[in-house]
């Protein structure tokens, strides 16, 4: 079916689009250009709308704004948005009524015409999935960025051809539920995150299931060898399965043995590189490339690999080096949205850092940061709705009486990184890795990151 196929057999349906962002207003514009009956609706009012909401009408869209854009759903189908979760109660009674809810993601997956590799996990994702992107460039393919991150895919469709290569990186809130199958899927890691969005934890472990379990024994399964869920996993897929480990090996895979990556195949060992030849820092990465260099097995070159992995400066946001003053380096880890993720950070710095965290809280527990920030963190500047939930993890901790960690809670964050900046001292790095969501005052981590970066490059 092409996508001009789809958008026909919609234009006889009554069309609900839930949530007006970055992944649904190209497919307004879309469905409202062919002539299809569109409501689109979001919680925010028509005023925080601004200019968008008359451009919409314009266009042709119904529009339903603010607390209850979500009652009376009877449309034939509805597209949700990510971060509205298939289980809420107004699309299963939707669903009740006979909608047909999916996703633009879902749809993209059902008409894109060339293989996809596809990326999901707790930590790692955008970076795995970012690295992927690149082998696939630099060996000389047509690559299409998107899922989570790039821009949606949907109404690109007509543009990709069938030799092109898709790489998505998808979140627990777009699999959930979702019927896709990649050709190549790959699971970076998993450990609590997004708690506040899932029923529970097993919610949101089996969420990231959704990602191979459509596939068949001609795909691919990429799993992490140490991983806890990784059996879990193994037990219900149906695609071959290989694995990446730093510190164990099986007989198929990507490891790093004795300080070098290899892919093995049986009792063959294929050198790529070795570990201190990457230049982004941290064991995480090292992890990261192993898990890119397996999804790319039989497509990238072991030498184009190893070139990636030498140049590869890393995605935005992410221990993304923004300056250096008097003597100060200053980095954006917005990107650290969880604990697990901020650790990672930490750990990948040669001296401890003066951190700035908190913000939104996904209900995810902070014991195991709390005692890192004890081992691994100069100062700590705290703000956002868990600075006080970190804090008491960091009081709790065993590690606390003996530290000599200075915790301080800024309820405003361009206070809280201005009192970091002004605590600094020649040779220290001021670190942003929040291990928390953004949404408690940012839109998204970009954003957080961005205003970040503008504070920073003001400072004289």
């Amino acid at each position: 079916m092409t996508l001009q196929d789809f958008v026909i057999s919609l234009k006889d349906k009554t069309i609900a689009v839930i949530g007006i962002g970055v992944s649904n207003t190209p497919l307004i514009e879309l469905l409202c250009s062919n002539g299809c009956d569109v409501t689109a609706c979001d919680k925010r009012s028509r005023e925080e709308m601004g200019p968008e909401a008359e451009r919409l009408e314009a266009l042709g869209a119904k529009l339903k704004f603010g607390g209850d854009y979500l009652e009376g759903l009877n449309q034939n189908v509805v597209f949700r948005t990510p971060g509205l979760m298939p289980f809420d109660p107004h699309l299963q009674a939707a669903r009740e009524r006979g909608s047909v809810v999916t996703s633009e993601i879902e749809a993209f997956f059902s008409l894109c015409p060339c293989p996809i590799l596809a990326v999901t996990g707790s930590d790692g994702k955008t970076t795995t999935t970012t690295i992927i992107s690149e082998l696939l460039k630099a060996q000389g393919y047509r690559v299409h960025l998107g899922g989570n991150i790039g821009h949606p895919l949907l109404c690109d469709v007509p543009n990709i051809r069938q030799e092109d290569f898709a790489v998505l990186e998808l979140s627990s809130f777009q699999l959930h539920s979702m019927n896709c199958r990649p050709h190549v899927a790959v699971i970076t890691n998993i450990s609590p995150n997004h708690l506040d969005k899932h029923l529970d934890y097993q919610d949101y472990i089996d969420a990231k299931r959704s990602i191979f379990l459509q596939q068949s024994p001609e795909d691919r399964l990429v799993l992490n060898l140490d991983d806890g869920q990784t059996p879990y996993y193994a037990s219900s897929a149906h695609a071959e399965i290989s694995y990446f480990s730093d510190k164990n090996t099986a007989s198929r895979g990507t490891f790093c043995i004795d300080s070098v990556l290899y892919r093995v195949d049986g009792t063959v060992r294929e050198k790529i590189m070795r570990k201190d030849e990457i230049l982004l820092p941290g064991e995480h990465n090292v992890l990261n490339y192993l898990a890119a260099f397996e999804a790319t097995r039989g497509l990238v070159d072991a030498a184009i690999c190893r070139d990636v992995a030498m140049r590869f400066k890393g995605v935005e946001h992410r221990l993304e080096q923004v300056r250096e003053l008097r003597g100060v380096t200053y980095i954006n880890d917005s990107i650290g949205s969880s604990p697990s993720r901020t650790i990672a950070g930490l750990r990948a710095l040669k001296r401890k850092p003066i951190l700035i965290a908190g913000g939104y809280d996904k209900h995810i527990p902070f014991d195991a940061l709390g005692d890192e920030l004890c081992r691994s963190a100069k100062q700590v500047f705290l703000t956002g709705d868990t600075a006080e939930k970190i804090r008491a993890a960091i009081l709790a901790s065993p590690l606390y009486s003996d530290s000599g960690l200075e915790v301080r809670l800024i309820a405003d964050f361009d206070e809280a990184v201005y009192a970091a900046a002004a605590s600094a001292r020649e040779g220290d790095i001021v670190l942003l890795s929040p291990a928390c969501a953004s949404f408690d005052h940012f839109k998204n981590f970009a954003e957080r990151g961005n205003h970040f970066k503008e504070l920073i490059m003001e400072l004289s």
